[in-house]
Order: structure tokens, then C-alpha cells, then sequence
């Protein structure tokens, strides 16, 4: 998923930006107000959630909340604060916040709420690919009406290129958005591309190589 951390302190961020990227997420971060109110205005952002401080400078998060909901009432929002007070809390959630944590917080606690934020906005949004499906409720693969149980890795990656479809992906870019940019041997990718084919051969849906471009999922 796409992620947009809007976080001034640096150690923090950095902080915040790796556990996340290690959840397989692909993260963006801002560290200015006034530059997020000003993304942030406009239609077509393209984040699925939004991590949003409320001590910014340039402006606060309060300011750049009520500029994204102006046009954008979906996108789910989680304010990251130090400020303590329950009116500021409540401001937060009446400009449409989806949920509130306050400073210093457990790192299992954020991805927690992350997660759950993700799995509400997915709610419904499927992913489908000729007889190739995924349920975003349940985190699920099927083809032809029968349960597809593959290991994390490989739903990681199949995830990611239904994800891109009708649009090749190259190596570098699967790395980035399907192992949150690890360190793999040259060939990893192509293990996995191998494991997969093989997992859905006999069906309509393939992964087909792209020469110079990358792997791109079709179905026949």
C-alpha cells in the first residue's frame, strides 16, 4: 500500500519509514506543512493513508487535515502527536481523523492501527485477474473458485503485479513494493516468477516476461 508520512522529526520518521516499508508498504514522507497542505489540496494524491503530525512547520496538521477533506472524505487518516490535550484531540476527529495516537507509542501499536486503517479502506476492494482473485478482507488468493495457498514471499509478489495490471513491472520495482526494498541475490525475483508460473499453470492467468521492461500478469 501507499503511505504518506507527514513527520518534522527526523530520527522518528527514519524510524517510522522502515518498520513500515519492512510491512511490504511503500512510504512517502514530507516533513514540511505547508508542502503537504499544498499536495494535499488538490484531487488524485493517490496515498491509501495518510500518518499526519499536528506540530509541523510551514502549518499545522489541523490545517492540512481540513485542506485534504475538503475534496477527499475516503483516505484514512492517522494523526501522530505529541500534544496531549483532549481538544485538540477532538478537533482532529471532527475534521475527519480516522484515529488518534499521542506520543512516545509502541511501534507495534502504530502498525497495529495501520493495519487495521488498511484493512478498512480495502474493505470491499478486491483485486481480479481473469480467474485470478484476491479478497482484501480475508488476504486471500483464488483461482478458478479454489483457495491459491502460496508463502508469503510469493503472495507478496503476486499481490504486487495484480496490483500493476496491464502495466509491466521490472525487477527493481518488485523489490521495492513487494519486499519493501531488501537485499535479494540477482536471480530472487526470478526464482519467484518461476515458482509462481508453476503455481498457475493450467489456468488463464500467466506471467508473462516483457523483454526490458519486466514481468507483467495477463490473463488469456
Amino acid at each position: 500500500m501507499k503511505l504518506l508520512l507527514v513527520e518534522d522529526d527526523t530520527l522518528l520518521a527514519e524510524t517510522l519509514n522502515d518498520a513500515l516499508r519492512l510491512e511490504g508498504n511503500e512510504v512517502t514522507w514530507w516533513d514540511d506543512g505547508a508542502l503537504a497542505r499544498q499536495r494535499l489540496a488538490a484531487p488524485g494524491h493517490g496515498y491509501d493513508l495518510i500518518l499526519l503530525d499536528l506540530n509541523l512547520p510551514g502549518c499545522n496538521g489541523l490545517e492540512v487535515l481540513a485542506a485534504l477533506r475538503h475534496h477527499d472524505s475516503e483516505t484514512p487518516v492517522l494523526i501522530l502527536t505529541a500534544r496531549g490535550a483532549i481538544e485538540d484531540r477532538v478537533r482532529g476527529l471532527d475534521l475527519g481523523a480516522d484515529d488518534y495516537l499521542a506520543k512516545p507509542f509502541a511501534l507495534d501499536e502504530l502498525e497495529a492501527r495501520v493495519r487495521a486503517l488498511l484493512r478498512r479502506q480495502a474493505r470491499g476492494q478486491g483485486l481480479q485477474v481473469g480467474a485470478l482473485s484476491f479478497d482484501a478482507m480475508t488476504q486471500r488468493f483464488s483461482l478458478d473458485g479454489e483457495p491459491l495457498n502460496l508463502p508469503p514471499r510469493e503472495q507478496r509478489l503476486l499481490n504486487c503485479l495484480m496490483r500493476h495490471i496491464g502495466e509491466p513491472v521490472d525487477k527493481a520495482r518488485l523489490v521495492e513494493e513487494a519486499f519493501a526494498g531488501e537485499a535479494m541475490g540477482d536471480n530472487a525475483i526470478e526464482v519467484y516468477i518461476h515458482r509462481l508460473r508453476r503455481r498457475l499453470k493450467g489456468s488463464q492467468v500467466e506471467v508473462r516476461t516483457v523483454r526490458g521492461l519486466g514481468y507483467l500478469l495477463e490473463a488469456s
